[in-house]
């Protein structure tokens, strides 16, 4: 007799939603395309996001050797508020991040100043320079942060033994820290160089004419200005084979370091002093100077204009709020149901959908929801359901990954208990689930809706004169010269951003301790 077929469990049925969208998205652009021979103009867009991709993951994962080197080496007063301010970049708006670079090292700015008063030429921060120091500015601290947990890896154990055998700093570094940055920096290269890859905004502010265009800003070009779908499919399709191209070349880069176990003690080592000491306080120095001095220009140049705002500016953060917070609940609930599915399940397959939308971008999924609404609807009309849906989408990988390992402890630890005594899944997930995942879950709501805040991407391509978000808002008033006015909404676009991030992390952690 015929064995009847087992119930789809949530899971696996949000597994097939994720893949049909991320898959049909690309299909749709690659179906629309009308050829697949590229026009000089576009192989230049390919050459020159693969130029300053690259140049800004080599130059963020070598100036964060230093940085995190020296983090690893001293101690200091501050070094733990330094080291935890080194995760703003990630969740700081991009538009922000920008207006700070520009006030830096825009014409007006200090540099350009100081250059001046040298008798030097000053220097323009639109062009490849412009996007690699914008793209270095907001990855320098994420393979800081990561190359730090890579020498935090290493037993201090190893560290005591090669001093006790009197190695020179050298010798420690080839024998332990070496075969380290060995295995983690190729894996911190494709992860940043996959970022960008898909950095739209700072290609849309920062690219300064069609000789600095990406494949992302002239796919943007391509449906906003000249409604060439074609074209527009076309770029998109070569964007995602990029972008999946390097989300498995990244999956098999991470080698394992061979350092055997310690003991799981932190244990004082002797650092060394003289010049090398100099050399790491000036590293900390000068990545600090480099990271908020940018947010500080923001804040004194936006303050004078808080008296001032524009019209419209408090209907764009209404907008923002909400796009912000529902994607972040989407986010959260669907990452959640997957991260228990995949800790339950034997199979990979839940895990690679939940991945998968690291192969996409948000201008491709997009252009590729862009064309399936188009016959149906105005797609003005439907800007912010889409971008809501394509923000939830792009941080689920995020999210997943936080709540993973939690899961897996937590089916580890009870998952036989509460099958033993046949307690139904909604039980399990209220009284015993959602009580030890809340802190994971508020940090990774706050980061989602972080993110979704400052988000740059299917706005742009989406919404009309009437619905633009906070950060629209604030490239409008760049574009328009208004440079105090973008400063003070970019302050309030700060403001809001981490109030949701501290917001969420806050109610996870109050959860957790009830």
């Amino acid at each position: 007799m015929a064995s009847r077929a087992l119930p789809l469990s949530p899971a696996h049925g949000l597994s097939i939603a994720i893949a049909a969208l991320i898959l049909g998205s690309a299909a749709m652009v690659a179906a629309r395309a009308e050829s697949f021979a590229l026009a000089p103009a576009d192989w230049q867009a390919v050459r020159f996001t693969l130029l300053q991709a690259s140049l800004s993951a080599a130059i963020s994962s070598l100036l964060a050797i230093p940085v995190a080197r020296a983090l690893f080496r001293r101690r200091f007063a501050g070094r733990g508020v330094l080291i935890r301010l080194m995760a703003a970049p990630f969740v700081l708006p991009v538009v922000v991040a920008v207006m700070g670079l520009l006030t830096v090292f825009g014409r007006g700015g200090p540099v350009n100043a100081a250059l001046a008063g040298l008798g030097l030429p000053e220097v323009s921060i639109f062009g490849l320079h412009g996007i690699v120091l914008a793209n270095v500015f907001f990855n320098m601290p994420l393979a800081t942060r990561m190359l730090l947990h890579g020498w935090q890896s290493i037993p201090s154990e190893r560290f005591r033994l090669a001093q006790s055998l009197g190695l020179p700093p050298s010798a420690q570094f080839r024998h332990l820290e070496a075969p380290m940055l060995r295995a983690q920096v190729p894996g911190i290269f494709a992860v940043i160089l996959l970022i960008c890859l898909a950095s739209f905004a700072i290609a849309l502010m920062l690219g300064g004419g069609p000789k600095a265009s990406t494949l992302e800003l002239a796919i943007y070009q391509s449906l906003r200005f000249e409604f060439d779908l074609g074209r527009a499919a076309l770029l998109a399709a070569v964007q995602f084979t990029l972008c999946a191209a390097i989300t498995l070349a990244a999956a098999g880069l991470t080698l394992p370091q061979g350092f055997g176990a310690g003991l799981g003690r932190t244990m004082q080592i002797a650092v060394p002093t003289g010049w090398r000491r100099g050399a790491d306080g000036l590293a900390i120095a000068l990545a600090a100077l480099f990271l908020f001095a940018p947010l500080l220009a923001v804040v004194i140049k936006g303050l004078p204009g808080m008296l001032a705002l524009p019209n419209g500016v408090w209907p764009a953060v209404v907008r923002s709020v909400s796009v912000a917070a529902l994607s972040a609940v989407l986010a959260t609930a669907v990452a959640l149901v997957l991260a228990t599915g995949a800790a339950r399940s034997k199979s990979r397959s839940i895990e690679l959908a939940a991945m998968l939308p690291l192969a996409a971008s948000a201008l491709v999924l997009g252009t590729g929801l862009f064309l399936m609404v188009r016959p149906f609807v105005t797609p003005e009309t439907v800007a912010l359901p889409i971008t809501v849906l394509v923000n939830a989408t792009l941080t689920l990988p995020y999210l997943f990954r936080l709540l993973l390992p939690e899961a897996r402890q937590v089916q580890t630890d009870y998952g036989r208990l509460t099958a033993s005594l046949g307690l139904p899944r909604r039980t399990v997930l209220r009284f015993v689930t959602l009580p030890r995942l809340a802190r994971p879950l508020g940090y990774g709501a706050g980061l989602a809706a972080a993110l979704s805040m400052g988000d740059l991407g299917v706005i742009a391509l989406f919404a009309g004169d009437g619905g633009a978000t906070l950060p629209l808002f604030v490239q409008h008033l760049i574009g328009a010269y208004r440079l105090q006015q973008a400063a003070a909404v970019s302050l309030i676009l700060v403001a809001v951003s981490f109030a949701l991030f501290l917001g969420f992390d806050r109610l996870g952690s109050h959860y957790a301790d009830a």
